[in-house]
C-alpha cells in the first residue's frame, strides 16, 4: 500500500515525465534542411529599371521592401551607399532613400531625401502610408556629421509618411536613445495590424523588446527583454503581422529564430527550422517567408543562407531559394536579404543588403 505521500510523489514523478517526454517530442520534429527542400522559383532578370540619373543605375544596400494595396512596390534603401559594409548611411548623401516601382520595374516616385542616417525598419500600411525607422546612433558617420540642420543627431525614431513624403506622424525621440514609452534604441522593424495598432521591434540597441502603441501614436504596451528564453530576445531584426489568426512573427535573429505571438504579446512557439532570420514575412495565406542572412560553417552551424518559405500555421518547411552569395558565406559577415515580401501570387521581393540588388522571384511550380 502505497502512502499519501508516496502517491504524490508518483504522481509528480509521472507527470514530469509525461511532460518532459511532450518537450522532447516537440523538440524532435524532424524538418529537412533547407538545401533538401525543392527550389520553384526563378529570378527574375534585370528587374527593377534604376534610372542611371541614380547613382549610374547601381544599387547600394538595400534593407527593406514591402508592397501597398495597388500591387506597387516600396523600397527602403541606404542612399545608394555601400559604407560602412553591413550599416551603409545616408549621413553626406542628398538620394531619397524610399522609392516606387510598378510591378514591370518603372520607378513611380522617391522621397524621404534627408530625413534618415541609418535606414532600417519599413512598411506599408493598408491605408498606403509608409512607416520607416532611422536606427541611428552615432554622431559621425565615416568623419560626417549625422546632425539635422537644427543640430540634433539623427536616429531612434519611426515615422510615418504619406505616399508623397509628408510626416504624418514621429515615435521616439531623435537623438535619444532610451527604453520608456516614447524612446527606442534603434528601432529594428514596424509592422501595422490591420487595427491600426503598431508594432515596433526595438531590436539594434540593448532594448531587445517589441513595443505595441495604437493607432494614434499613444503607449500600450512592451513585453520582452534579453535573454534566450520564451518570449525573450538577442537583437529582435525584423517583424510581421498577418496570416489567418493575426500573429505577430518575430526575427529573433542572434538566438536564431523566428518567435509567433499574439497581439497581446503572449507566447505561442520558436521556430528554429528557418534558419538565423534577418527578415520575415507572413501573407494572408499563412506562407510564411523567413531570409536567413548570417547562417555559415561557423555562426548558426548547419544552416544555409537563403529565403526558406513554409507554414506559419505549424512551422513546416515547403521550398528553399540560396543566397545568391552563398560561396562567400564563409568570407562574408552578412549578405542576401534584410528584408522580404511576397504578393498575393507569391511572387518573392527581397532587399539585398550585400549583394546590393533588388530580387524578383516568381513562382514556376
Amino acid at each position: 500500500m502505497l502512502t499519501a505521500r508516496s502517491k504524490f510523489i508518483l504522481m509528480a514523478l509521472l507527470a514530469a515525465v509525461a511532460t518532459f517526454g511532450l518537450a522532447a517530442h516537440a523538440q524532435q520534429t524532424p524538418y529537412p534542411k533547407q538545401t533538401q527542400l525543392p527550389n520553384p522559383y526563378r529570378l527574375v532578370e534585370n528587374w527593377p529599371t534604376l534610372p542611371m540619373t541614380m547613382n549610374g543605375g547601381k544599387w547600394g544596400e538595400l534593407i527593406r521592401a514591402d508592397i501597398d494595396s495597388k500591387g506597387n512596390i516600396w523600397v527602403f534603401h541606404r542612399c545608394f551607399n555601400t559604407e560602412p559594409a553591413g550599416y551603409a548611411t545616408c549621413v553626406g548623401r542628398t538620394e531619397p532613400p524610399i522609392l516606387q516601382f510598378d510591378p514591370s520595374g518603372k520607378l513611380l516616385t522617391s522621397i524621404g531625401a534627408g530625413m534618415f542616417a541609418f535606414p532600417h525598419g519599413f512598411t506599408v500600411d493598408r491605408q498606403g502610408n509608409i512607416w520607416a525607422s532611422d536606427a541611428n546612433k552615432d554622431e559621425t558617420v565615416l568623419g560626417k556629421s549625422a546632425k539635422d540642420p537644427d543640430g540634433v543627431i539623427r536616429g531612434h525614431q519611426v515615422f510615418k509618411l504619406s505616399s508623397t513624403g509628408k510626416v504624418l506622424m514621429t515615435l521616439g525621440k531623435e537623438g535619444v536613445a532610451g527604453d520608456g514609452q516614447d524612446t527606442f534604441d534603434q528601432p529594428s522593424g514596424i509592422a501595422i495590424a490591420p487595427n491600426g495598432d503598431i508594432f515596433v521591434t526595438d531590436g539594434h540597441g540593448k532594448n531587445d523588446r517589441v513595443v505595441k502603441f495604437s493607432k494614434d501614436g499613444r503607449f500600450i504596451k512592451t513585453w520582452g527583454r534579453h535573454g534566450a528564453g520564451p518570449g525573450e530576445f538577442d537583437q529582435p531584426h525584423d517583424i510581421s503581422i498577418g496570416g489567418s489568426e493575426g500573429h505577430v512573427f518575430v526575427a529573433d535573429r542572434s538566438n536564431s529564430r523566428v518567435q509567433v505571438f499574439d497581439q497581446d504579446g503572449n507566447f505561442i512557439a520558436a521556430w528554429k527550422q528557418f534558419g538565423r532570420p534577418s527578415a520575415v514575412y507572413v501573407a494572408r495565406d499563412d506562407t510564411l517567408y523567413v531570409s536567413d542572412s548570417q547562417s555559415n560553417s561557423t555562426v548558426n552551424l548547419g544552416y544555409t543562407r537563403g529565403i526558406t518559405i513554409g507554414s506559419a500555421k505549424d512551422g513546416s518547411l515547403t521550398a528553399f531559394i540560396p543566397d545568391p552569395d552563398l560561396a562567400q558565406a564563409d568570407v562574408s559577415r552578412i549578405s542576401g536579404a534584410s528584408g522580404i515580401v511576397a504578393d498575393a501570387q507569391g511572387t518573392i521581393y527581397a532587399a539585398d543588403v550585400g549583394p546590393h540588388r533588388l530580387r524578383k522571384y516568381v513562382n514556376v511550380k
